[in-house]
């Protein structure tokens, strides 16, 4: 059984899923949706994105909605 880790992988996953957790309670606090949604979202990207440049240009496009979109 060969487990193929990439741990490139991991530590970005760790830092988005890190921000999204901050943008996340940033957004439940002050009631701000799309704050709210772009945190799930970065929590939740790396799950289910294996390759590293995907994930990055993923995770920089779910941080730049709240700035993008506002309510």
């Amino acid at each position: 059984m060969d487990l193929n880790i990439n741990m490139n992988l991991i530590l970005v996953s760790l830092v988005f899923g890190s921000i999204g957790m901050g943008m996340f309670i940033y957004g439940k606090n002050t009631g701000q949706m799309v704050t709210l949604g772009a945190g799930v979202g970065l929590m939740l990207v790396p799950y289910f994105i294996p390759n590293l440049i995907v994930l990055v240009l993923v995770c920089v496009a779910l941080m730049a909605v709240p700035w993008v979109v506002r309510e």
